[in-house]
């Protein structure tokens, strides 16, 4: 990464696996950080194993996951035994020099293995020791294993997921996973500038099931508001009408008339200007009221002309829409592209894929689609830099 990158000289150790560890670390490698995985030898990271498994262009060079390429771009890779203790001494030499060390084992593994954070942090008082887990350090469910699907249950999440009547269903996109890396990256660029101010590193406790909740504020404030559990809308919402998907003549698409003159001008391209003085829909609060009845005015309304035909004439009247894309419809859309967010990855083995870069945009930090890491591929060199490279 180039000097004047955000987080340029930031050393993270990452002992992460498979998502929640890893997307916090690859958030802080796309800002600029030296992130240094710390896998274990000999088996690495699972999520090395994880389809899609791209063959390189000679026969001879192997496969590599695109799954873990795309959270590991752009860290060095260290494989070792942490039980054994010549490869224990040399992680301890990094975590001196570490400014940040980035976990999420069960709670108790990285004590039992010498790595835990009252030790360490006796090493490296500065040091940021963060640690990411289904259910937090402590409680009775702390030590419970903890998937994306387990967390989504238990946080509430999926019962407000599917469709009225219908089974809860889990989000298509791993959440938990992901919240818990966003909120793990955000947490410690602030403990770092606390540090900044006071010289001293800190514990930070980053769950799963506390990220999603954080996320559900709306609905945990409606239940705090109500004393009543928000129930499944699929698409729809539980304040807005009319703020869902529609089926078209030929597909489904989504209209979002999200205030009093989005919902006058939705009623001007659909040709229901009647709808505007129904007594159940002139404020938003009695269109989300009584949003049954509404769909059911709308709907044979809207499957009468293609989505597309909609679409356009939607967008004309200023009232925000959209397809229901699939990802290969997402990535090659105008706007996607505009923005520059899929770039060329070319992966350790030689073969080439493509790769969503840092989503949000810095003046003066171009993001890149650094080539993720074999496993061990970095143990000389990250010694050489980190540790040597102090005592001369």
């Amino acid at each position: 990464m180039p000097a004047d990158s955000p987080l340029a000289g930031l050393r993270v150790l990452e002992f992460g696996q498979i998502a929640a560890g890893p997307f916090a670390g690859s958030l802080l490698a796309d800002l600029g950080a030296d992130v240094v995985k710390v896998e274990r030898s000999p088996a690495g990271d699972g999520m090395r194993q994880w389809p899609p498994l791209i063959d390189a262009p000679t026969s001879d060079g192997g496969r590599f996951s695109g799954n873990f390429a795309s959270v590991n771009k752009g860290k060095r890779s260290i494989a070792v035994d942490l039980k054994d203790e010549t490869d224990r001494r040399e992680v301890l030499d990094l975590v001196g020099s570490a400014d940040v060390l980035l976990e999420n084992f069960r709670p108790g593994v990285m004590d039992r293995l010498g790595f835990g954070y009252d030790e360490l942090s006796q090493l490296n008082p500065g040091l940021v020791y963060c640690s990411i887990s289904g259910y937090g350090q402590a409680g009775p469910q702390a030590r419970d294993g903890a998937f994306d699907v387990t967390v989504q249950a238990v946080s509430g999440l999926m019962s407000v997921t599917g469709e009225p009547g219908g089974e809860p269903v889990k989000c298509g996109v791993p959440v938990g996973d992901f919240t818990a890396g966003l909120y793990a990256a955000v947490t410690i660029l602030a403990v770092l500038e606390r540090r900044r101010r006071t010289g001293v590193g800190g514990r930070i406790d980053c769950s799963m099931l506390g990220t999603l909740l954080g996320i559900s504020a709306l609905q945990t404030s409606e239940y705090f508001g109500t004393g009543v559990d928000p129930r499944r809308l699929g698409s729809a919402h539980p304040r807005n009408a009319p703020y869902k998907a529609f089926r078209g003549a030929d597909r489904s698409f989504v209209v979002a008339a999200g205030n009093d003159d989005l919902w006058r001008r939705f009623c001007g391209v659909v040709d229901a200007q009647a709808l505007v003085g129904d007594a159940r829909f002139l404020t938003q609060e009695l269109r989300a009221r009584h949003q049954d009845e509404l769909e059911d005015l709308l709907v044979p309304i809207l499957a009468s002309r293609p989505a597309g035909a909609w679409l356009r004439a939607l967008t004309d009247a200023g009232v925000p829409c959209a397809p229901i894309n699939t990802f290969s419809e997402a990535l090659a859309s105008d706007q996607v592209v505009s923005m520059g967010l899929v770039r060329p990855l070319v992966l350790p083995n030689g073969a080439e894929t493509s790769t969503v870069v840092f989503p949000v945009s810095i003046s003066g930090h171009s993001p890149e689609a650094t080539t993720p890491p074999l496993l061990g591929e970095h143990n000389d060199e990250v010694r050489k830099e980190w540790v040597d490279g102090i005592r001369h």
